[in-house]
Parts: C-alpha cells; sequence; structure tokens
C-alpha cells in the first residue's frame, strides 16, 4: 500500500470543489440529472477485476442510486459514498483507479465524499450560496416602516 501525503488530500479536495463549481454552472432540474448520469458512468470505473465477483454488486448499487437520483439528490451523495468504498478497497488491494498514480484511488475517495456532501445538500449552486434570499427583517423593523409603531 502506498502512503498518503498531505498533498493527496488537499488536490482532492480541490477537485472536489472545482467539480462542484462547474456542475453549479448547469442550471435546474438539468443538473440533478447530469450529476445522475455521471454518477451511473462513475459506477463501472472499476471493472478490472480487483475485487472479482463482489466488483458486480457494488457496480449496481451505484448504478441504482443513480437512478434514483434522478429524480431524489440525497441518492446521488448515497452513490458517491458507496463509490468511496470501492475506492478506499481497491487503494488497500494495491489495485489503484489511475495504475501510474498509486494513490490515485484514495484521492479519489476524498473528492468522493466532498461531492456526497453536496449532494445531501441538494447540490445548490455555489454561485447563489453567498447571496440570502431568505432574510427576514425583525418585527419591529417592519413595524416601523409600515406605520404601525406601536
Amino acid at each position: 500500500m502506498n502512503h498518503i501525503q498531505m498533498h493527496d488530500i488537499w488536490g482532492s479536495i480541490l477537485v472536489g470543489l472545482v467539480a462542484i463549481t462547474i456542475g453549479s454552472l448547469v442550471t435546474e432540474p438539468t443538473r440533478q440529472k447530469s450529476m445522475a448520469i455521471i454518477l451511473a458512468g462513475a459506477s463501472g470505473s472499476y471493472f478490472n477485476d480487483g475485487l472479482g465477483i463482489y466488483e458486480i454488486p457494488l457496480s449496481a448499487a451505484i448504478l441504482l442510486c443513480a437512478g434514483i437520483g434522478l429524480r431524489f439528490y440525497p441518492a446521488i451523495g448515497v452513490g458517491w459514498l458507496l463509490h468511496t468504498t470501492s475506492d478506499v478497497l481497491h487503494h488497500s488491494i494495491g489495485q489503484p483507479i489511475i495504475s501510474f498514480l498509486p494513490t490515485s484511488s484514495i484521492g479519489c475517495a476524498v473528492c468522493d465524499v466532498v461531492l456526497a456532501v453536496w449532494f445531501f445538500m441538494k447540490a445548490p449552486s455555489v454561485f447563489n450560496l453567498w447571496r440570502r434570499t431568505d432574510i427576514q427583517e425583525p418585527s419591529s423593523v417592519r413595524e416601523t416602516t409600515s406605520g404601525k409603531n406601536t
């Protein structure tokens, strides 16, 4: 097993944040459907016989999450967490997702967790994250501005 360096972790977090930013450029409901399709594609990324027959049920579970994710964002998050499991297992047996990058599977696992958190939040656009549209002014201010000061 290869040793994980801090730059592997930070780089993977950055990749996840860049992916979220790119995903945020897509408007709803296309974003949700696109992200589910991307998860479906990722479900087959480890068909290299590393886990033998166990690759099939794990990939099928991820694919099922992608299908449910077409209508339910948290299912996409669950799918990425299942993919994280696959990443960690492949790293532990020394079969990385990118053969010439020994820590690529563990890096993928970190990135997947970042993505999963975003999907559990229902994938809000990062461009709207700091724009508050739900702020309500205190009732005392409303009463003062509407002329009903008591």
